[in-house]
């Protein structure tokens, strides 16, 4: 793998505030570093979706995003699936979870957890 490419500009992918004290709240709350990792699989009701975890550090290659002391960290592959997206997180009366809001999505699926491009 190419070594770390260093942090994601503006037009890349960015961690609003509101996601990034959602992961602060998580990691402490699980003795974790507040590094969120965001990767795009094969699959989903509209051909891709979103996966989101918690990462201990950085992989080699990875790009990262960081707000308020807290790092998103995604992989080239997911990159080119990604550029210009904000992760979000939202709260409503329909629960509340993690959303990317995707320029280059075309479509996506009610459950706001997977896209197509």
């Amino acid at each position: 793998m190419r070594p770390y490419l260093g942090a994601m500009s503006e037009t890349q992918v960015t961690l609003a505030p509101s996601a990034a004290a959602r992961v602060a709240t998580i990691a402490q709350k699980q003795g974790k570093p507040a590094i969120l990792r965001l990767s795009v699989e094969g699959g989903g009701c509209s051909g891709f979706q979103y996966k989101f975890g918690l990462a201990e550090a950085p992989e080699d290659g990875d790009l990262i995003a960081e707000t308020d002391g807290v790092r998103l960290v995604v992989d080239e592959v997911s990159l080119g699936l990604l550029e210009g997206s904000v992760v979000e997180y939202v709260e409503s009366l329909g629960g509340a979870a993690f959303r990317v809001s995707n320029p280059q999505a075309a479509s996506g699926c009610g459950c706001g957890a997977s896209f197509a491009i």
